[in-house]
């Protein structure tokens, strides 16, 4: 994956994880990695409706960061342990890039290492 996907996957994420109920469902989750939960334990525990929670966790899961386990009539939800650490990875490398000096000031189409700097393709 190039760098500019890895970040717009990144970005991505960020708002995915910018709601504080998504990141209680995703903290739920991580501390009962051996439970069984579906949505109306996880509705339960976290004192909200049913719909709400459906929908909080159709969102995690399209990005990825959940996976499913239907056990009729339940499906039970949880943590994409290798996606979580992929993102962290991603998250990891941007910040080191972060902190990366420009020899060029921020002025890439003048550098004569544009084509082999990962920060310019950001």
């Amino acid at each position: 994956m190039s760098r500019q996907a890895e970040l717009i996957k990144l970005a991505e994420i960020f708002k995915v994880l910018a709601d504080p109920t998504r990141l209680r469902l995703i903290r739920l989750l991580a501390s009962n990695m051996e439970d069984k939960l579906c949505v109306i334990d996880l509705a339960k525990k976290l004192k909200i409706t049913q719909p709400a929670a459906s929908q909080h966790l159709k969102v995690l899961k399209s990005a990825n960061l959940l996976y499913t386990h239907l056990e009729r009539p339940r499906k039970y939800y949880y943590l994409n342990l290798v996606e979580l650490r992929n993102q962290k990875e991603n998250l990891d490398n941007l910040f080191k890039l972060a902190f990366v000096k420009c020899s060029q000031d921020g002025q890439c189409q003048e550098c004569p290492f544009l084509d082999s700097c990962d920060v310019a393709k950001i």
